[in-house]
């Protein structure tokens, strides 16, 4: 059984400051990692060619991160009990296929869900240039199993994501992905052992490892861009959601997306499995 978490130990615990100087291998291999390039239908040799290559935007979750930073036992956090709950993502500038870019990420808000009950973490990274010109803002929530019982408040600032509107949606576009999807994913930074080796996941109730939800966050990235932004990546320059269920590598994506102006609503469902794996899904398309 977990143990409440240790607020003084987190609190005290200073996350890394990253530095990622990147180039086109590692856009193409990140790219690589959300799934691009499986789907018979689309032509997606802009996320993989180096001649007119586009970064994706959500590469910007894993630039200026230093790994699966709580990992660290200096943390205080049980790593193995972790949940990633929620992500957002705000671009100010759209992704250059190269450069340097530095990530500073603190911990801003922590409720406790009560003794035995999960305690709720938010997190929040800035990513600029080394110039100082901010490039990203990334929010992400998570929940640890059974660390509650350390007193706080119960409940996270902020507002709830919205749901999908009450109607049938506009687009609907399907992507696989690969039985290896989420080995190449963590060579972008999450080494997390949960998506890798069978004996991590089965000990925490899975029977097999699971894709990152950040890997999943991007392949729907590349849904809204192709649906709704014409397949031009820097056009979409707001993605949030709300994770509901685990994705394996090998499942097939189905997502459903409402437009709304420059705003979209969006969830998507593992379709072998008939299960809702993103819900809550709202994103911004620049003209």
């Amino acid at each position: 059984m977990s143990s409440p978490l240790d607020i003084a130990k987190l609190r005290g615990f200073a996350i890394p400051q990253a530095r990622d100087d990147y180039d086109p291998r590692d856009v193409i291999l990140y790219a690589l990692g959300v799934g691009a390039g499986l789907c018979e239908d689309i032509d997606e040799t802009g996320f993989l060619f180096e001649r007119r290559l586009q970064a994706l935007p959500t590469m910007a979750l894993v630039l200026g991160t230093p790994g699966f930073w709580p990992m660290d036992p200096q943390s205080g956090l049980d790593w193995i009990n972790i949940l990633h709950g929620e992500q957002r993502l705000k671009i100010h500038v759209p992704l250059d296929p190269h450069g340097a870019l530095i990530g500073d990420t603190v911990v801003t808000d922590i409720a406790d869900k009560g003794p035995g009950k999960p305690a709720m973490l938010r997190a929040a990274k800035r990513v600029t240039t080394p110039g100082g010109t901010l490039v990203a803002e990334a929010t992400e929530t998570w929940f640890i199993r059974g660390a509650g019982g350390f007193g706080g408040p119960r409940d996270l600032p902020g507002d709830a994501l919205p749901g999908v509107p009450d109607r049938a949606p506009d687009y609907e576009i399907t992507l696989p992905t690969t039985r290896a999807q989420a080995a190449i994913y963590r060579l972008s930074g999450d080494r997390n052992p949960l998506h890798i080796d069978p004996a991590t996941a089965r000990g925490t109730g899975l029977d097999r490892p699971i894709l990152h939800g950040l890997s999943t966050m991007g392949l729907v990235g590349r849904a809204l861009i192709h649906a709704c932004a014409a397949s031009d990546a820097s056009r979409l320059r707001e993605i949030a959601l709300r994770f509901t269920a685990p994705v394996y590598p090998g499942d097939t994506i189905r997502t459903h997306i409402w437009q709304e102006g420059e705003a979209l609503h969006f969830r998507s469902d593992a379709v072998e499995r008939d299960m809702r794996v993103i819900d809550n899904g709202v994103a911004v398309i620049a003209p």
